[in-house]
C-alpha cells in the first residue's frame, strides 16, 4: 500500500515539474545593463521597445556614475554590458581584463551645458564668477563633472570659483539642485537640461576646454557568453535605438555623427 502511495506522489511530481517546464518560456534570458545616471530615460524607452519583440528576454538597469559602476564590477557586481560616460572607466575595466575589448563600440555623443533657475544672467563661463552655488558632479567618479572641471580649470576660472562648488553623487542630483534652486546652477549633460520643468540652459560649454564626450559601450566577459547580452548589444546600435536616442539630445551616426 505505502509503495503505491510512494509511485503515486512520484507520478504527480513528475507530473507538476513537467507542466511547469512546459509552462515556462525556454528562451527567457536576463541581461544586466550598467550605465551612467544620464541614460537612464533614453535606455529606459530602448529596453521597452526591444522588450516587445523580445518578450521572453529581461533587461535589468543599473545607473550611476561610471566610475561607481566600474568599481561594482570590479568588486564582482554582475553586469553584462557596461555604458561608461567616458572613455576612462571603459580603458579601466578592459585593463582589468572585465570586459571583451573585440565588443567596445560607440554608443553616443553628448555636450555640457550650465542650467539654472537664477535671475542673474549667465551666458558664459567668465560670467560663473558672478553666482555663489554651482553644483557639479563629483570630478572623481562623475564623468559630467570630470568634463565640467575640466572646462573650469582650462576657462581659468578654477581660482574664482573657489569654495563655490557643490558636489553631487551623479549628474542627475546636479540636475535636481538646479531644478530647486539650491544652487544658481549647475553642470549637466545637454541629454539632462532639456528634460528640466525649471532650470533653463544658460550656455552650452565651448567644445574646446574639455574632452570630446563619447559614451562607448562594451560587454563583459560575462555578457560575451550571454546571446541575449550580445543581441541587444547589436540593438543598441540600430536605426531603432539611435531614433530615441536623438529624441533625447544625443548624437549618434543618424544624427549626422
Amino acid at each position: 500500500m505505502k509503495s503505491g502511495l510512494k509511485r503515486t506522489f512520484a507520478s504527480i511530481r513528475a507530473a507538476l515539474m513537467l507542466f511547469i517546464f512546459s509552462t515556462s518560456p525556454l528562451n527567457a534570458g536576463e541581461v544586466r545593463i550598467s550605465a551612467g545616471a544620464g541614460m537612464k530615460d533614453a535606455l529606459t524607452d530602448i529596453a521597452k521597445n526591444y522588450h516587445a519583440s523580445h518578450q521572453n528576454t529581461t533587461i535589468t538597469p543599473n545607473y550611476g556614475p561610471s566610475g561607481a559602476l566600474a568599481g561594482q564590477i570590479l568588486n564582482g557586481a554582475p553586469a553584462d554590458i557596461f555604458i561608461s560616460a567616458n572613455t576612462t572607466w571603459m580603458e579601466f575595466l578592459i585593463e582589468k581584463k572585465l570586459l571583451d575589448p573585440a565588443s567596445r563600440k560607440p554608443f553616443a555623443r553628448n555636450a555640457i551645458v550650465f542650467t539654472g533657475t537664477t535671475p542673474i544672467q549667465v551666458p558664459s563661463m567668465e560670467d560663473l564668477a558672478k553666482l555663489q552655488r554651482i553644483a557639479i558632479g563629483s570630478p572623481k567618479s562623475v564623468p559630467a563633472g570630470d568634463y565640467a572641471m575640466q572646462a573650469i580649470t582650462n576657462a581659468g576660472m578654477k581660482k574664482k570659483l573657489q569654495g563655490k562648488l557643490i558636489l553631487a553623487r551623479d549628474v542627475r542630483e546636479c540636475l535636481m539642485y538646479a531644478e530647486l534652486g539650491e544652487v544658481d546652477g549647475g553642470f549637466v549633460y545637454r541629454t539632462d537640461a532639456i528634460l528640466a520643468k525649471q532650470a533653463s540652459i544658460r550656455f552650452k560649454v565651448p567644445q574646446n576646454l574639455h574632452t570630446p564626450i563619447t559614451f562607448p559601450m562594451a560587454l563583459t566577459l560575462k555578457g560575451a557568453l550571454n546571446p541575449e547580452a550580445r543581441d541587444f548589444l547589436n540593438y543598441l546600435e540600430s536605426p531603432a535605438a539611435h531614433k530615441v536616442l536623438n529624441a533625447y539630445g544625443f548624437v549618434t551616426k543618424e544624427a549626422g555623427d
